[in-house]
């Protein structure tokens, strides 16, 4: 069993902690709220000063802050105070910024597993079984007791059923960037839109619904740090403009395509009929160029409401 800290006692800290001591695993917690009485419940020491808490030399230095106040953490944590051989583990939702922090300012003598979780207290709150785990072990020296502290560390999530997948931080960024800032993104997008429940909710618009419901209840600290520091996300932003863009042209140039029909037959059809022996021909009123902007638009409007109760129709 392992004596982990967990530095950042937040909602996920917390939500971690439970599961970490039902497995048998004590643990300890920091933060700079006050979260005793919470970590008391679930059967957590808390401690409300850093260096007291790293005198206690835990094996494990489980880092669940957020992401943007990650690097000033590790700067002010007292880590002479910890034993050198101390293993330092992240829950981050981007990857390559901590595992370049941990390379940067720990010893070298620390061992460093970066970690995901792809789940939260929502989508984990009936369990953790099939729910991926991402990670990839840094660094970790030769020693066999590092080696099995370690997987010590990773039996936590397996033994709760996680799906367990190995794979490099620059990696996970790449696919997280194609998936989980993409969601987030589309459900800050649609918040906006200040979407309502009807009384006529198809399964999709429930699941619009439920989407803005799960993003907007993480801080928008947590969103922008998805974006901040994965390099990946502009690029992802970029390609949801364009297919907006392409969406859109692909929309007006379908209606182009039903007006510019319905002209040439108004066209086609010159003959409509006599009165007395005397032909009747329709002509097709064109705008001149003197004619003002607005009254085409007017037109143009006209056309396009026919053009579509007549689809309606059919």
């Amino acid at each position: 069993k392992l004596k982990i800290a967990i530095i950042g006692f937040g909602n996920f800290g917390q939500f971690l902690a439970k599961t970490i001591v039902k497995q048998g695993h004590t643990v300890l917690a920091y933060s700079r709220s006050d979260y005793s009485e919470v970590a008391q419940e679930i059967g957590v020491r808390y401690f409300s000063d850093a260096d007291d808490l790293c005198e206690e030399h835990p094996e494990v230095i489980l880092l669940c802050t957020s992401i943007l106040s990650t690097e000033n953490m590790l700067k002010t944590l007292p880590l002479h105070r910890l034993r050198r051989s101390t293993l330092f583990a992240d829950v981050l939702s981007v990857k390559e910024f901590p595992r370049s922090l941990f390379l940067q300012y720990l010893p070298p003598d620390f061992d460093i597993v970066c970690t995901h979780p792809m789940f939260g207290p929502d989508s984990g709150k009936n369990g953790w079984t099939n729910l991926p785990f991402v990670f990839e072990k840094v660094r970790v020296g030769l020693d066999l007791t590092r080696d099995k502290r370690v997987e010590a560390f990773l039996d936590i999530f397996r033994n709760a059923g996680c799906r367990m997948v190995e794979m490099t931080c620059a990696s996970h960024d790449k696919h997280a960037a194609g998936s989980q800032f993409i969601t987030h993104m589309m459900g800050r997008v649609l918040e906006k839109l200040d979407l309502e429940d009807t009384p006529i909710n198809t399964k999709g618009y429930e699941s619009l619904l439920n989407l803005v419901d799960n993003t907007a209840r993480d801080s928008f600290e947590l969103f922008y740090g998805l974006f901040l520091y994965n390099k990946n996300a502009m690029e992802q932003l970029d390609r949801m403009d364009r297919a907006f863009e392409m969406v859109k042209k692909q929309l007006s140039g379908y209606l182009h395509d039903l007006v510019r029909k319905q002209l040439m037959l108004e066209t086609s059809q010159d003959h409509v009929g006599s009165i007395n022996g005397k032909s009747i021909e329709k002509k097709l009123m064109l705008p001149s160029p003197n004619t003002p902007s607005k009254i085409v638009s007017n037109d143009f409007n006209e056309k396009k409401h026919d053009l579509v109760m007549i689809n309606d129709s059919r």
